[in-house]
């Protein structure tokens, strides 16, 4: 596994390319960096409210009637529509401000404006675009030429009212007209037919409505595959579509294709269609919110850490109620941090792997302000939180910060520590160093086997036959590396029954091919009941039935 480089010439913008360059153990690196998740922006040029500075000098009333003024224009003098000449005349106030500035204000603006309009008609594409919701630059290149008069173009307000009636409000029309502009020129009766559509895969008007908004490309052509692919595999999972219309937000585009991508992305990891189902259902976000998006940069980030497949896995199953956004942005934060008190590449890698749960769930305080209010220089910060990470939960926004105590203190802490852990452990000191000794000679390294005492110290509890038995179980009758033990040294404390009735069932689900072969041992022994029977009894039709044999042979 390749080193972390130069982290502290990263600066935060560029901290994804200067982290490191991990090798994972997954083939997914390849998917995440998928050249279409990159975006560019571009700059619009800022046109002058003339109408806020201009209008501030009239009274309501003068506004009002102004308004009215426009409103007669269009409806009795252009023939528009009533309810359409009353939504433009009330809704295009940058249109309205430049007609006010041609006229004397002094005068009756409302007979002033209605005369002026006897004499100069206006292009009637400008307020209607603005009402759409349209700022004037962003409509500019829209304007038919050669035509001012709205009722010259049936075929565009022919689809303006099919979107209307089918209840989206008339100040969203603009957003699909940018998105899909040729969906205005369909002939009559094209429109309600692709809308209808839609509504025959089982989606309400409402959330039809709003997905128009969002994704107004989805009118164009057939109807899109990757929308239909997404739609597929959620209803294959179980997942109802009240689900995905509760959660669907209208305010940014949806991309239906990097949806698809992150559902083809947890199947790769193994997932199966249960657990997908139920791990979207617990947290959609990771799969609506932003079209996935931030789920995309949460894997490129722990996977370029070095994550494997099952460690990435097995923190979705363990996720937080929060939105994976802000988890992701807690997870930079709490790297800039590490980064910022100058530990060492290889130590920030290993945290991030081990711990990405609390990273991403803790909201730290500034480093500045951490460093003021702990009273403590960035080296002891290391080693402290090298020690135990979870101190790190103690210093998020809105807790109150202790200072550290002194090294005299400290050294007195650490002798009621060792008091209190030999009081803790039962047996003589030469029965546990036995113990450990024993741990030790299975071939595990000696800082592995301090790692896995100092997670679960009740490992030395167990006499030393009980230990080699576990671990004799694990290596000779399952054929597991004793490695496994370091990334799950709570397979020595657990009920031995337990984990033979665990391993055995998983062993047999391999032999049916309804599992992954790969999977950690902490994956298949350390999860809780309720787990367990979802992710691997429930897993086999004959499951329920197997897994009580196999508890009564054992």
């Amino acid at each position: 596994m390749t080193h972390v480089l130069n982290l502290r010439k990263a600066s935060t913008f560029k901290w994804v390319s200067s982290v490191c360059v991990f090798r994972s153990k997954t083939s997914l690196w390849p998917l995440l960096c998928d050249e279409g998740c990159h975006r560019f922006y571009g700059r619009k040029r800022i046109f002058e409210d003339q109408w806020g500075g201009h209008l501030n000098y009239l009274s309501l009333d003068c506004i009002r009637k102004a308004q009215a003024a426009l409103l007669e224009y269009l409806h009795s003098t252009r023939n528009l529509h009533y309810l359409d000449a009353e939504h433009i005349s009330k809704n295009s106030p940058f249109v309205l401000g430049n007609l006010l500035q041609k006229v004397d204000t002094r005068e009756n603006i409302g007979q002033a404006l209605t005369r002026y309009l006897r004499f100069n008609p206006i292009n009637e594409f400008e307020p209607f675009f603005e009402s759409l919701g349209l700022k004037p630059y962003e409509y500019a290149p829209f304007l038919p030429p050669g035509l001012i008069f709205l009722g010259d173009d049936s075929l565009l307000l022919e689809n303006y009212h099919v979107f209307c009636d089918y209840g989206i409000a008339r100040n969203k029309i603009g957003k699909i007209y940018m998105g899909a502009v040729d969906v205005f020129k369909y002939g009559y009766g094209v429109l309600s037919l692709r809308l209808q559509a839609y509504e025959e895969l089982g989606l309400s008007r409402s959330f039809i409505s709003r997905l128009v908004v969002a994704s107004p490309y989805l009118l164009i052509g057939d109807l899109d595959k990757d929308f239909l692919k997404v739609l597929e595999v959620l209803k294959r999972k179980g997942i109802k579509l009240g689900l995905i219309e509760e959660y669907f937000s209208e305010k940014s585009s949806c991309n239906w294709s990097k949806m698809l991508l992150i559902l083809n992305l947890f199947r790769k990891m193994g997932c199966s269609e249960e657990q997908l189902g139920e791990l979207i259902r617990q947290h959609p976000s990771i799969l609506f919110e932003d079209s996935g998006n931030q789920t995309f940069a949460l894997l490129r980030f722990l996977t370029k850490f070095g994550s494997t497949i099952d460690e990435i896995y097995s923190m979705f199953l363990r996720f937080p109620e929060m939105e994976v956004g802000k988890f992701v942005s807690n997870l930079r934060q709490c790297f800039l941090f590490l980064n910022d008190i100058e530990m060492e590449s290889q130590k920030i890698g290993k945290i991030v792997r081990s711990y990405p749960l609390l990273m991403g769930s803790c909201t730290l305080k500034r480093t500045s302000s951490l460093l003021r209010l702990l009273s403590v220089g960035k080296k002891r910060l290391c080693e402290l939180i090298q020690e135990n990470p979870q101190e790190m939960k103690k210093w998020v926004l809105g807790s109150r910060v202790q200072p550290l105590s002194s090294s005299g203190e400290k050294l007195q802490s650490e002798a009621l520590k060792i008091k209190f852990s030999l009081n803790f452990f039962r047996g003589k000191g030469a029965e546990l160093q036995e113990r450990f000794d024993c741990i030790l000679k299975t071939g595990l390294d000696k800082k592995d086997v301090c790692h896995m005492v100092r997670i679960r110290p009740e490992i030395l509890q167990q006499k030393k036959d009980v230990i080699l038995m576990k671990i004799n179980i694990l290596v000779n009758d399952f054929g597991y590396p004793i490695s496994s033990l370091v990334k799950c040294p709570s397979y020595l404390c657990c009920n031995i029954q337990k984990a033979k009735l665990r391993l055995a069932m998983y062993n047999w689900l391999k032999d049916q091919g309804t599992v992954d072969p790969t999977l950690s041992l902490n994956t298949v022994v350390a999860s809780s009941e309720r787990i367990f029977v979802n992710q691997f009894v429930i897993r086999h039709p004959k499951g329920p039935e197997i897994v009580e044999r196999l508890r009564e042979e054992l």
